[in-house]
């Protein structure tokens, strides 16, 4: 006989050396509430920290000359802080 079903011929109990002594066989749970995320079904707390992380990745990125002319000038309000005009009499071409 296969020692599983040895232990669930016991009565369901299990012998554990680990701690000892006769603990009770545990089953899945296979209802709807077990799987169902405790932050709710919206996902708001992963589309925040996406966000976040956007955010983030922007202003980490916001030296890169491509970021700046292609996402960052392209914003309303912060868009003429990255427009870099250099006068004619300082271009040296």
């Amino acid at each position: 006989m296969l020692p599983t079903l040895i232990r669930r011929a016991d009565g369901g109990m299990t012998s554990s050396p680990v701690r000892g002594g006769t603990q009770p066989q545990r089953f899945r749970v296979n209802d709807y509430q077990s799987f169902k995320s405790k932050y709710g079904p919206d996902g708001t707390l992963g589309v925040s920290f996406g966000a976040a992380a956007g955010i983030f990745a922007l202003f980490f990125f916001d030296g890169v000359p491509r970021v700046q002319r292609d996402i960052l000038q392209k914003i309303p309000f912060i868009g003429s802080f990255y427009k870099h005009e250099v006068p004619p009499e300082d271009n040296p071409f």
